[in-house]
């Protein structure tokens, strides 16, 4: 299996995850949904803004757009239904980012500056290998969230995935 294969699972399981993530937030109240928690972003919505943040972040490095980058804990959307509906969309807008790579170009070095101006390089197997682990780890904290605020957390694993795709 190639690297792009692998990497539009990945993309479609991230997708998979974050409805499932999104689907456990909406049981919430407001007040819980918003509530600081000590989690490192504070909040179930602090939390999921950022992941969409940084999403955006290292997509538009990917495609050259490379900016300077906005402060890590920037409100994006303040309303729970648009914040979703911009999920659903960056989700969407990164399988078909992986479908459009041809296998060779995940080989190929972005540049982009960081937040303090300095340059730096990686390949896009490590930009795209990063995104998907700094989804899990952001993920799993919200999952713990949820569960803090006495809502089941759903199941993210990555297998269960896997089975309702071959189902």
């Amino acid at each position: 299996m190639g690297v792009k294969e692998e990497f539009a699972k990945l993309a479609a399981y991230n997708r998979w995850a974050n409805e499932r993530l999104y689907d456990g937030a909406a049981t919430l109240s407001d007040d819980a949904y918003r509530r600081d928690l000590a989690a490192f972003f504070g909040s179930v919505h602090a939390t999921l803004n950022h992941l969409l943040l940084v999403d955006r972040l290292w997509l538009d490095r990917v495609k050259g757009r490379s900016g300077p980058p906005p402060e890590l804990d920037s409100v994006l959307f303040d309303d729970f239904e648009e914040l979703r509906q911009a999920r659903a969309e960056e989700d969407d807008g990164l399988v078909g980012l992986i479908e459009a790579h041809g296998e060779s170009t995940f080989a190929e070095v972005v540049s982009y500056r960081t937040g303090s101006g300095r340059e730096e390089r990686n390949t896009r197997v490590e930009i795209f290998t990063h995104l998907f682990n700094h989804q899990t780890h952001h993920r799993g904290q919200t999952h713990a969230l949820l569960t803090r605020l006495g809502h089941p957390g759903p199941v993210l694993d990555y297998i269960y995935f896997l089975r309702e795709a071959t189902s």
